[in-house]
């Protein structure tokens, strides 16, 4: 039931408005002094709306207002006044009050107004808790893992989250550099504005140049309006480029003028667009060999990596293994309506002893893909992708297979170069100085995504 605050000196207009307002089925609070309305708005902080006499014997309505929004910041205020005037009004709006209207010739608008009061309440609401959910689900408090290196990296992003130094996120795919970003955001001075992100790798060139910079009308064919950028949506908050290493050259130029000067250029426009936004990148790649190749800006790799954090591989963290395995059940459990209480010992010490090539994302993949197949009370060896299955013996026990054997580390470090290379064999089998035939041979052998 929504609560009304009413602060009126005038006892039988009070209790006039108390009763009418009541009847509409609404929890009603008076109170008849300033001193007293501030009181009863502290002991009762959910108050929805208050309505608020302009002349009080302790204070002044319109004063009041940044007081009520003080203690009770959700709450509308509407002001009551048996003369009104423009100052009173215009200074009652500035100061946050929802209207400001005259006793007795508006009587008939005090219930439409307080429903329209409450409307924006209600969305205020939603949109707090909206908040303090996203805040809550990208906490560092939600990052998994009781390893050293996890600790470490999350260390490290809590003491650079509330300044506004740029973040470089290294790791490969999988390893969660996103949801490092994400936290960061949260954790700053900028987490009540936007948290935009773009991958470099998804887009072609001319469109994301586009989507950073945004266009005028005209600039090209297509563009029959003006087109706000990426970076004007991120102004104020973080700005989040993932896979930034597979960024082409010429959009890293300006990219570069971007972070030292704050400005830019939109497509096919001659006015200067002003931005102050926090970056954050993050790539997969070796950023200082791609400079040797030619493939990335020196100068744009020192603007980038003014506090690096490198994120762990999950074969790295193997005793962290258990708890994600564990939280992605409780996951895919609640999303397909399941109870499966646990996981075999069989299939956790396979868990631990696979190396992920796709990291922290294939172990999640894996756990959705067993929660859908298993049909007893536990994750059995049979819910498990082909690939996990072959690793067990004839006995049914798992093989040694982790990232200490040497056949692990071979399919560890060409799945690393196929990452590296985009999938380009070609590429990969010559930076692994071996034969193409060869390097089939192997991923058939390993089973190698590709």
């Amino acid at each position: 039931m929504s609560k009304i605050l009413i602060i009126d000196d005038e006892e039988k207009l009070r209790k006039l408005l108390a009763r009418i307002i009541s009847l509409e089925g609404f929890d009603v609070v008076e109170a008849s002094t300033a001193k007293e309305g501030l009181k009863k708005l502290e002991e009762n902080n959910n108050a929805d709306v208050v309505l608020c006499d302009v002349k009080l014997p302790d204070g002044n309505g319109v004063d009041m207002v940044k007081e009520i929004k003080r203690i009770s910041p959700v709450a509308e205020i509407i002001l009551l006044t048996a003369y009104s005037n423009v100052p009173d009004g215009v200074k009652a709006i500035k100061n946050g009050a929802f209207d400001y209207i005259t006793k007795g010739d508006d009587n008939d608008k005090i219930i439409p107004l307080l429903n329209s009061a409450l409307e924006k309440v209600q969305l205020q609401k939603r949109i707090a808790q909206l908040e303090k959910k996203v805040a809550k689900k990208y906490s560092f408090d939600n990052i998994i893992g009781e390893s050293n290196l996890i600790k470490q990296a999350i260390d490290l992003a809590k003491k650079v989250a509330p300044s506004d130094t740029t973040v470089l996120l290294t790791g490969e795919t999988g390893t969660g550099k996103e949801i490092f970003a994400q936290s960061i955001h949260q954790a700053s001075g900028r987490r009540l504005k936007q948290f935009v992100a773009v991958n470099c790798s998804a887009i072609g060139k001319d469109i994301l140049e586009s989507e950073l910079f945004g266009y005028k009308a005209g600039a090209f064919t297509g563009a029959t309006k003006d087109k706000k950028g990426l970076l004007e949506e991120a102004n104020g908050g973080t700005f989040f480029l993932d896979e930034i290493g597979e960024m082409p050259l010429e959009l890293q130029t300006k990219l570069l003028r971007v972070l030292e000067t704050g400005e830019f250029i939109r497509i096919g426009d001659t006015k200067t667009q002003k931005v102050n936004i926090r970056y954050i990148a993050a790539t997969n790649r070796d950023l200082k060999k791609e400079i040797e190749h030619g493939k990335f800006r020196q100068d744009l790799f020192y603007r980038l990596s003014v506090f690096q954090i490198g994120l762990p591989d999950l074969y790295e963290r193997v005793k962290d293994i258990p708890l994600l395995a564990e939280h992605f059940l409780e996951i895919y459990n609640a999303k397909t309506n399941k109870r499966i209480t646990g996981i075999n010992d069989n299939v956790l010490n396979l868990l631990m002893r696979y190396n992920y090539p796709g990291n922290i994302r294939e172990l999640k993949n894996i756990i959705e893909r067993a929660v859908i197949l298993e049909e007893g009370n536990t994750l059995s060896l049979n819910s498990l992708p082909s690939e996990l299955q072959n690793m067990t013996s004839s006995a049914g026990e798992p093989t040694q297979l982790s990232a200490f054997d040497l056949a692990s580390a071979e399919k560890l470090h060409i799945q690393k170069v196929l990452n590296y290379t985009g999938g380009n064999k070609t590429e990969a089998a010559r930076l692994l100085h071996i034969g193409l035939t060869t390097l089939y041979r192997k991923i058939e052998e390993y089973n190698i995504a590709t």
